[in-house]
């Protein structure tokens, strides 16, 4: 399960969020390999954000891991409870000193956006085929964004495409990610 869990996020990685650019920082990592992936099977959220605690600690101790994605294989499948795993871990990162230091991205299969339709396409910008957390260095986002011309189009530009798409066209890609060798 874990090795299917990796490729499948892998994949997305390399085919949604690569290919449509909806992080023009992402192709430098995926080709420098300065991702790692993380399976978390943690089913509660005190434990899950131990986990992300513990990925924190070895981004610090391994300076040419630049990202993480943690990606939970077991548990919050619901979206709700994941939100409320992510209002965790913001809120850790900030009592353990993290804050500037790291923040945090997040995904999942059901993700829709505040004051958003379920069925939106924009929706698909923040869908991926697990739960994941994603550990971001904060000082190399801040370089990305400095070389980075008009940063703050990137959301818009995301949800411009993703509807122009529309969801049918993302579910088949989603789909497609899920299948592994």
């Amino acid at each position: 399960m874990h090795h299917i869990a990796v490729q499948a996020m892998q994949n997305w990685v390399s085919s949604v969020i690569v290919k449509y650019n909806f992080c023009p920082f992402a192709r430098k990592e995926v080709e420098q390999n300065a991702i790692h992936y993380r399976i978390c099977e943690s089913q509660k959220a005190e434990d899950a954000v131990m986990d992300m605690l513990d990925e924190c600690q070895a981004l610090t101790e391994t300076p040419k891991r630049e990202t993480s994605l943690l990606i939970f294989t077991q548990g919050f499948t619901d979206f709700d409870a994941f939100l409320d795993l992510v209002d965790l871990a913001n809120a850790l990162l900030v009592a353990q000193g993290y804050e500037g230091t790291f923040q945090l991205a997040n995904f999942h299969p059901d993700y829709v956006f505040a004051d958003s339709e379920q069925d939106d396409p924009a929706n698909y910008t923040n869908r991926a085929p697990y739960p994941a957390l994603h550990v971001i260095r904060e000082a190399s986002m801040a370089e990305a964004l400095e070389s980075y011309d008009d940063p703050e189009s990137i959301p818009d530009n995301n949800i411009k495409l993703a509807r122009r798409k529309g969801a049918a066209f993302w579910q088949q890609l989603l789909r497609q990610c899920q299948q592994t060798d």
